[in-house]
């Protein structure tokens, strides 16, 4: 998927060509030129290989959802599935403009979406507060357009807020955090924040990846700065 690491390239022949490559992947694209995508959602696997849960809805009265880009989603699902009190997890798509799109095509930077994490939680088991946490720490949130060796906007970091509730609390972390990363001497955070948009499920394959393939990629690395637990009040 993934396999060749970025490598910085030499001054010679393939430079300019390279150098427009990645360009290319870190620009946004704008509606009136993304993909047109299509009417046909992709096929979801009917129970998440590890928690045994539905992947799509109707989930159970009184779960909430959150929906988070942090980099490569393989490696970004699995941080969630394993925090207590999560009830299910998806890979997809969010934050852009073509309708049902195919991985090849988001990682061709012409659809806009990054890759995304749906957590379905149970609010008296787990925090919204501690999935941020989960967040922040799992990434670096100030790489812009790429995470580690995986370049492109579909590895930007987003939050997409459910609620004004999680829209709060996502900006107060942010702040919190900032603080922290900034005192090790880290940069701006670069994360959008924004109002839940369409999550397209990813294909079947990319579903629960890593517990597939206990050995597959995974490009996310964090900071190593703690994000503190009360994130509203530091």
């Amino acid at each position: 998927r993934r396999a060749r690491p970025l490598v910085r390239p030499r001054p010679g022949r393939g430079y300019s060509e390279r150098m427009r490559f990645l360009t290319r992947k870190t620009d946004m694209v704008d509606a009136e030129r993304a993909l047109p995508g299509r009417e046909e959602a992709m096929p979801v696997p009917e129970r998440h290989v590890v928690l045994g849960t539905p992947l799509q809805p109707p989930f159970p009265d009184g779960l909430e959802r959150a929906i988070f880009a942090l980099g490569c989603f393989w490696g970004a699902e699995r941080l969630f599935w394993q925090v207590p009190g999560v009830y299910t997890t998806a890979v997809g798509y969010s934050g852009g403009y073509t309708p049902n799109p195919t991985y090849e095509e988001v990682c061709s930077a012409q659809t806009g979406h990054a890759e995304a994490v749906l957590v379905v939680y149970d609010p008296a088991a787990v925090t919204y507060e501690a999935l941020l946490r989960q967040f922040w720490e799992g990434h670096d949130p100030t790489q812009g357009m790429r995470q580690g060796n995986d370049v492109g906007t579909q590895y930007r970091s987003m939050i997409f807020w459910t609620s004004d509730a999680q829209r709060d609390q996502a900006l107060a972390s942010r702040d919190v955090f900032q603080e922290r990363l900034r005192a090790a001497g880290y940069g701006e955070i670069t994360t959008e924040i924004v109002a839940e948009q369409p999550f397209y499920y990813a294909e079947e394959y990319h579903q629960q990846y890593l517990a597939k393939h206990p050995d597959g990629y995974c490009g996310l690395g964090g900071t190593g700065v703690s994000c503190p637990v009360g994130l509203a009040t530091g």
